[in-house]
């Protein structure tokens, strides 16, 4: 089975930056993507960014925009996220998944996930 380990997370100040990884490991690794989400407390999971493995085409949340970049490293089947510009709001355990699929009845299928990773931006 392919796990997934995030690692990056920490504390850091608002206007301060942060990189997120995600390696992937357990056997051959293919995706579609890869994904980061995150959920802060008391709050719903939210996409934040994904990578189209093989172009490396990006999508990002509204929300992370020209802030954040996620990037991959393929050789070590390892997806990271830059965080830029940090805010308050940004505050959430976060997540790394990896695409398995995609209908229009259930969107994007998500079959794995690592255990997360804690960012904490202080104002």
């Amino acid at each position: 089975q392919v796990q997934l380990v995030e690692s990056g997370g920490g504390l850091v100040r608002a206007g301060g930056s942060l990189r997120l990884s995600c390696a992937a490991s357990g056997g051959t690794f293919s995706s579609l993507s890869m994904g980061w989400f995150r959920q802060a407390p008391g709050k719903d999971r939210e996409f934040v960014a994904a990578i189209l493995w093989t172009s490396g085409n990006t999508f990002y949340a509204d929300s992370v925009k020209r802030r954040f970049t996620i990037f991959r490293d393929i050789a070590k089947a390892t997806v990271y996220l830059q965080m830029n510009n940090l805010k308050p709001e940004d505050t959430a355990d976060y997540y790394c998944a990896a695409q398995t699929g995609y209908s229009v009845l259930a969107g994007y299928k998500y079959d794995y996930w690592g255990q997360g990773t804690q960012v904490t931006v202080s104002s």
